[in-house]
Parts: structure tokens; sequence; C-alpha cells
């Protein structure tokens, strides 16, 4: 920048060195502390939805899982097994590690006649632990729970 022209020549302005006073010294630190935890609550915070979200996920894709291949079995026992089995492999593959409680009504089964619609339910209940993230008030893990249901085929012998 250039100033007001004196005797022909151009004067500059320099701009003005910044005030520093005493009573400033040690306020950056300050703050920091201050915020400090206020940050590290927040991040907490969102890593636990983060992974709450992606773990709902998860179960849900493992409990529609379940009651698809309950669904496909010839006998009650075969789609328990089936939908344990089908809940287990979908929660390890998206890399959940819980020990799955997996609920299989198989009443239509039995209950309903050939050429009738039928279904079968598959509830699947995973805790996910949150203790790792040490968040104040934050419970150590949470359960997890979603049921679906998925049709029997209506022609086929039950």
């Amino acid at each position: 920048m250039t100033g007001p022209q004196q005797n022909g020549s151009i004067v500059p302005i320099l701009p003005l060195p910044p005030r520093s006073s005493e009573s400033d010294a040690g306020n950056a630190a300050l703050e920091l502390v201050v915020l400090a935890p206020v940050i590290l609550f927040l991040l907490g915070l969102m890593i636990a939805a983060g992974r709450t979200s992606i773990a709902q996920g998860a179960v849900d894709a493992a409990a529609r899982d379940a009651a698809r291949q309950a669904s496909i079995s010839l006998t009650p026992g075969a789609a328990r097994a089936a939908a344990l089995s089908s809940a287990r492999a979908a929660l390890s593959k998206d890399g959940l590690d819980c020990n799955p409680v997996v609920t299989v009504d198989t009443s239509q089964f039995t209950t309903v006649g050939v050429g009738l619609p039928a279904q079968v339910t598959a509830t699947v209940s995973c805790r996910v632990p949150l203790a790792d993230l040490v968040v104040p008030g934050m419970p150590g893990s949470r359960l997890l729970s979603n049921t679906f249901t998925s049709p029997l085929d209506p022609f086929r012998e039950r």
C-alpha cells in the first residue's frame, strides 16, 4: 500500500505491529485446557453414534438373512438352524463380533395348510460394546435388535 505523495515521492504505509499486553499471555493454553475435554467428549459421542449405526445396519441385515434362510427350510428345526447360521455369518461378515440371540417363529410351518399364505419371523439381538469409549454417562454396551418376516411358499409341502 502506498500513502499520499510528499514532495513528488510516494511514502509507503507500513502495517502497525500487533499490540501485545501482559494480560493476554497464556490465554491460548488456558482455552485449550478448557476446550479439550469438551472436544474429546463430542468426538467420543460421534464415534459411539457411528459404531451403533453401523452395528444396527448389520443386525438388520442379519435378521433379514435369517428370516429368508428360515423361509426356504422344510422343517421348523431346519429353519431354526439355518436362521442361526445365517445370522452369525452375516454379523461376522460385517465385522460385528457378538454372540447373537436368534429367535425364530416357525408356528405357521405346521398350523397353516398348503395353499394358504404363511410366514416365518426371525428376531436377531446383539449386544454392542461401548465401554472402550471413555465417555461419561455412556453405557458399557447397547442391545440392538431387529425382527424380519419372510413369506413361506404357499404351494410347497410343510
